[in-house]
This record gives structure tokens, sequence and C-alpha cells, in this order.
């Protein structure tokens, strides 16, 4: 059986971005990200965040702080009874060139196979447009977050469509 699911970048599309986000003190989460998050998990998508940390391959701060920001996050949007299904992270700096650093798809495909995702039935969404190349290289339709278009933008349109 297939799943749909709904991938989120994190900084800038979950969260203010700050650049290099990992401490605590800088958690916040973008306006409407708690509404939004609870219509698609209503509507029965799994929540996953795709995620590149290159400040942990830049030496700037380490998985562990990443992890911890993430279980803050994670806790943040259960106030809303949020459940995200699981983080992949890249810890690479670009220069690695690594596999699973977006936009390459591999991130994505990896949740695909360990979740039994229905990509056309799912959805991206990014605040870059190595998210969106990252979502249409798994073959997932991919929407780019921003001021005037807000996570709660999408999951209203795009849930009303469907």
């Amino acid at each position: 059986m297939t799943q749909k699911a709904v991938f989120l970048d994190r900084d800038g599309t979950i969260n203010v971005d700050r650049g290099y986000v990992y401490k605590l003190s800088d958690l916040e989460l973008l306006p409407g990200v708690g509404e939004a998050l609870q219509l698609f998990q209503k509507n029965g998508f799994k929540l996953i965040v795709i995620t590149n940390q290159s400040g942990i391959g830049r030496g700037l701060y380490s998985l562990t702080d990443a992890i911890m920001f993430n279980n803050a996050l994670e806790a943040e949007l259960g106030k809303y009874n949020i459940h995200i299904e699981e983080f992949f992270i890249c810890t690479h700096a670009p220069e690695d060139n690594c596999i699973c650093r977006k936009p390459s798809p591999f991130m994505v495909l990896e949740a695909i196979k360990k979740y039994h995702v229905d990509v056309e039935a799912s959805y991206l969404f990014g605040d870059k447009l190595s998210d969106l190349e990252c979502g249409e290289g798994a073959g997932v339709p991919s929407f780019l977050v921003t001021k005037d278009n807000s996570l709660l933008y999408w999951a209203n349109l795009l849930l009303r469509q469907s």
C-alpha cells in the first residue's frame, strides 16, 4: 500500500532561516506553518523533512546540534499535534560533492522507498530553487515557499483542489 507524503525543506520553509540554524534560541516557526502542517496531516499525509545542513560539514556545528534543533522543532510542532515522520539530513558542504545534498533527489528517493510514498499524490515544499529541482528530480510535484506564497497558502490551495 502506498502513502502520500509532504516533503519539507527545514530552514526558510518550516522555521525562520537565520543562516546556519542550529541554536535552540534561533527556533522560530514561520507564520501559518502549524496550521498548514495540521491540514496536510489531517488529510493523510506523512510529514518528512529533507534538509541540507552544510554547517556540519563546514565545522560550524555538530550533527548532535542539528539533531537537538530538530527535536526542539518537533516539540514546537507538537503543540499543534504535528508529527514529523523523519528528518533526512545531508551533513556535507557543497564542495564535498556528495550524492545526498539537494538539489540531488537522493534523500527524497530514499524516503519514498522507506515509506512507500506515492509520488504523484505527494508534494515537496522549499524556499530555494534547489529544493524544487530536488523534488522534480524525484518526480514529486514541488512548490516554492515565499513570503507571499507561504506553506499555509499552498496547503489551502492544494487541499481545496483535491
